[in-house]
């Protein structure tokens, strides 16, 4: 049962099988998005999970639009509800950052929805990027990595769109101060 567009099938049916694999197969995906959201690994396995339980219920709902991109929109579809989730995992549990680090069998678990990203560039990003206060790493990550607009950052959010705005400029000129660039402008590490 290897066929995404079976399993999608199975998992609208609550099909316990279909939903094991989309969980397997997705996990890791899901914990690394949630994980730039909240404040713990613990709290992004928990986040991660509340989102599959979303995702389970929503399925019966789930439109297959473009049979030839099929794993591209499902991933799509899944970082949005992960995203919300922990959004409002985040406010709903008051979270106080924490100065953690992912640990490393959650950057070991495989993640089939990675998109050809140099695994440790990544690290080292998400790093930097969880040095921002909670404010202005949120916005940073939902514009940045994630690719809201402003005025859905703040529909999300609850703030104005100049303050998400502000946020996003604050954490880049942030972000800017670890960034080795050669002459021409390109980034060759993080410091």
């Amino acid at each position: 049962m290897t066929d995404l567009v079976t399993i999608i099938k199975g998992c609208a049916e609550n099909d316990p099988r279909c939903q094991k694999i989309i969980y397997d197969r997705y996990l890791g995906f899901a914990l690394k998005t949630a994980f730039r959201y909240v404040h713990s690994y613990d709290n992004a396995a928990h986040a991660a999970n509340d989102g599959f339980i979303k995702m389970f219920r929503a399925f019966k709902t789930y439109e297959i639009r473009d049979r030839n991109n099929v794993e591209v929109m499902l991933l799509g579809w899944m970082k949005r509800i992960v995203i919300n989730t922990s959004i409002d995992f985040m406010l709903r549990e008051s979270l106080v950052p924490e100065h953690v680090v992912l640990p490393d069998e959650a950057w070991n678990k495989k993640d089939t929805g990675a998109t050809g990203e140099n695994n440790m560039a990544y690290k080292e990003l998400i790093s930097l990027v969880r040095k921002l206060s909670p404010a202005y790493r949120v916005v940073f990550n939902l514009h940045v990595i994630d690719g809201y607009t402003h005025p859905e950052i703040a529909k999300m959010l609850g703030i104005s769109v100049g303050t998400s705005k502000s946020n996003l400029a604050k954490a880049k000129t942030f972000l800017q101060k670890f960034l080795v660039k050669d002459e021409n402008g390109n980034v060759l590490c993080f410091t």
